[in-house]
């Protein structure tokens, strides 16, 4: 006996403002950030980062870079800022097992610090390639199109030139993430006229206009500036 064939439909339901779901909660953050967990290791670089002066990546934006870097199962990873290697853990969790994480920091002590950081998280040493020298003066002398991510967490001065180099380095469909989109809580104030604001406003600016870029803004930690090549 054969059976009557039924045809499906797709629809789409939007739910409007009957429900208030879809809108910014006051405690989003707060629960990003505490939804965040770190291991004892983790949080020993981040005592280390706060003892040196160092700013680092709160647990919600780290949890973000692991999350970008799996969800794009990223093998060739660079990162600008090594600090004292509390995101290279978050980036390195969620690469491919293979994966290989590029960092670069001008300070070689917070490197060697990060150095051990990895060691104790049980990261294999051939999986993170550590460069001591200006973000300026390495990434000329990385591949083009060889990489899958690229997190910037260098100085708002380097930022120009650091998503330059990304857009030429990165593989189409790679992710670009910069650090500190917030500018400090002022990019939205418009008396906020300091050069770190410009800075960062004309950044954020640049990669939404531009047609090289699908970019989005994430609202943890500092603010990241996530954008895909295309």
């Amino acid at each position: 006996m054969r059976h009557a064939r039924h045809h499906c439909r797709t629809e789409v339901v939007i739910i409007g403002p009957a429900r208030s779901f879809g809108q910014p909660a006051p405690h989003a953050t707060p629960f990003a950030e505490t939804y965040a967990t770190e291991d004892p290791v983790q949080q020993t670089a981040r005592s280390l980062a706060h003892e040196l002066g160092l700013p680092c990546v709160s647990p919600g934006a780290g949890s973000v870079l692991s999350l970008l870097a799996a969800a794009g199962s990223a093998k060739a990873v660079v990162e600008i800022g090594t600090g004292t290697g509390v995101s290279g853990i978050w980036l390195l969790r969620g690469m491919r097992p293979d994966g290989v994480l590029t960092t670069i920091d001008v300070e070689h002590e917070h490197q060697r610090i990060a150095r051990r950081v990895f060691q104790e998280a049980g990261i294999a040493p051939s999986r993170t390639r550590i460069i001591s020298g200006r973000a300026l003066d390495v990434l000329p002398r990385l591949a083009d199109g060889a990489y899958d991510l690229i997190f910037v967490d260098a100085d708002t001065t380097e930022f120009a030139a650091c998503t330059e180099a990304a857009l030429r380095m990165l593989r189409p469909g790679g992710i670009l993430i910069v650090n500190g989109a917030h500018a400090g809580g002022r990019i939205t104030d418009p008396s906020a006229r300091d050069v770190d604001t410009l800075i960062v406003r004309e950044t954020v600016k640049a990669i939404r206009e531009s047609e090289d870029w699908i970019p989005a803004v994430i609202p943890s930690g500092a603010g990241l500036l996530a954008a895909v090549k295309r």
